[in-house]
């Protein structure tokens, strides 16, 4: 299985793009982030006429995330237990969620598309909102795979976190004044890997960014930060062969600010898979 992670910035505005690196690149599964439309808004039609099955969630121009898939999806979830909300004005376990997360079952793997909220600034309620959504993501994370340590659990898209100095190569995301990088958003990035996760991406693909913002020439100047990632449980890690950032497509007209994140899976321990691997 060869496994994407993609926050697309509007689904709507880069289909075309989108459709064509999915099957260019062989993906099977993909997951997609800030697909900014709702559910019934999303072009379905693109990716069924090019073999895939899809799964999407959203309410508004906002956030949304989607599963594409060769293979049928199955169990199907648009939040995890204990999810919070958010809305201004509207503080208190009864604020409304957003579509930051939607999990479904193909052939055989478990795999979550997540929006990680963003945080906005230190001290701003939206901080506080994103440290509560990543504890309870870790605490389902953490029940699944004690109840199902064999379990192959795929975390993947774009956590707003730069986990490590190395990962942040942006001059404006300073440590102790900026988002992304503060401690207690990389304790709780430290607290998904302690629930049984390990970033699979890194061990093959030791440097390089995920993410540029269009602003102040950051891509020319390849001022980027490593903010999606493919997290997996041990079953899952234990099944890469392969993987890759595709930096090439901040390239082009009209581009995501961020890029795929991909990996291949070896999930029966055959070698009957004729594409090249990916490293």
């Amino acid at each position: 299985m060869r496994l994407a992670t993609w926050n697309v910035n509007s689904i709507r505005a880069r289909v075309d793009r989108i459709v064509d690196f999915t099957v260019r690149e062989s993906i099977d599964v993909l997951a997609m982030q800030e697909i900014k439309c709702k559910a019934e808004q999303f072009p379905f039609e693109k990716f069924e006429e090019a073999g895939y099955h899809v799964e999407a969630h959203g309410f508004s121009q906002w956030n949304g995330v989607a599963i594409a898939s060769r293979e049928p999806i199955e169990d199907v979830e648009t939040a995890f237990p204990g999810m919070p909300g958010f809305a201004k004005g509207h503080e208190g376990p009864d604020a409304p969620q957003e579509a930051r997360a939607i999990g479904a079952t193909v052939g055989g793997v478990r795999v979550w598309s997540l929006y990680v909220p963003n945080g906005r600034a230190l001290g701003d309620p939206h901080y506080d909102y994103k440290l509560h959504w990543l504890k309870a993501l870790e605490e389902h994370t953490r029940a699944t795979l004690q109840a199902n340590p064999d379990l192959p659990l795929a975390l993947v898209g774009d956590f707003n976190i730069a986990p490590t100095d190395a990962d942040n190569g942006d001059p404006a995301v300073v440590p102790g004044f900026s988002t992304h990088v503060s401690p207690l958003e990389r304790d709780a990035f430290a607290a998904l890997e302690s629930a049984g996760l390990q970033d699979v991406v890194r061990p093959l693909v030791p440097a390089g960014f995920t993410y540029w913002d269009y602003k102040q020439l950051r891509f020319p100047r390849n001022q980027g930060m490593r903010i999606d990632f493919i997290l997996g449980s041990r079953a899952l890690a234990d099944a890469v062969a392969g993987a890759a950032i595709h930096r090439e497509e901040r390239k082009g007209d009209g581009p995501s600010d961020h890029v795929p994140v991909v990996v291949d899976l070896d999930l029966d321990g055959g070698d009957d898979d004729d594409r090249p691997m990916i490293f």
